[in-house]
């Protein structure tokens, strides 16, 4: 039986003061790969950013991984946040410290207290992604695909029931986009993950069909189609 991750009912999203996407009603379930797609300025980041609860919701009702979202406790945010992995398109990672630096201070950040554990966890991601062999390289001695993958890998620290992804294959070449879109619909078949991607990208869209949602003129449109502009 499907298992909602994500459940919006006639929600209003706001930017400050800004209404920017309203009465939006929305069902992501368990294990979906889901694209999130429109104009800039039209909502993305917005509806991304109150899912892991950087905005609040005001209006309406949401829950993500169990976490109403409205009335959401500025306390119980990291508790939320536990449960979802967010990958940025500009990687966001520590310069000033090495690949298991940059991971183990995640850790350390959503409560980890087991050096070995946490080594443990660090050593299983990397080897996930492909980068057993980088946890001693500095960021800037990888390439952008590697440093994605980094990204990624930290996203799945904490095993999150959802993935949320910000143009994760926006400053990437081609054929690395194509390895980070492979790696994440591996993620969300092997581990059952619900991934929610962002993007600009219809040629990636168009290459690896999946749901797809837009948001358009204060709207968000489930289940629509997208030809390649």
């Amino acid at each position: 039986m499907a298992e909602p991750i994500i459940e919006l009912k006639n929600a209003n999203i706001y930017q400050g003061n800004n209404l920017v996407l309203q009465n939006v009603n929305l069902v992501v379930n368990k294990g979906e790969f889901v694209y999130l797609v429109g104009k800039t300025g039209t909502g993305k980041s917005s509806l991304l950013k109150t899912l892991y609860g950087e905005l609040e919701l005001r209006e309406g009702e949401g829950t993500v991984a169990g976490f109403a979202l409205r009335g959401l406790d500025w306390k119980k945010v990291p508790f939320l946040r536990r449960n979802l992995g967010v990958v940025f398109q500009d990687f966001q990672l520590l310069t000033d410290r090495n690949v298991n630096d940059n991971l183990k201070f995640v850790l350390r950040a959503t409560g980890w207290t087991d050096v070995k554990l946490m080594d443990e966890k660090i050593a299983d991601v990397l080897d996930k992604m492909g980068l057993k062999a980088k946890g001693f390289k500095m960021p800037f001695e990888l390439s952008g695909g590697e440093q994605q993958r980094v990204d990624i890998a930290r996203a799945l620290l904490n095993s999150p029931k959802l993935i949320l992804a910000d143009e994760p294959t926006g400053n990437l070449d081609p054929e690395t986009s194509d390895e980070i879109m492979s790696l994440l619909i591996q993620i969300a078949k092997d581990y059952n993950t619900t991934v929610v991607m962002a993007t600009h990208d219809y040629i990636v869209v168009n290459k690896f069909p999946a749901r797809t949602i837009r948001t358009e003129r204060g709207q968000v449109l489930d289940n629509a189609t997208i030809s390649i502009e």
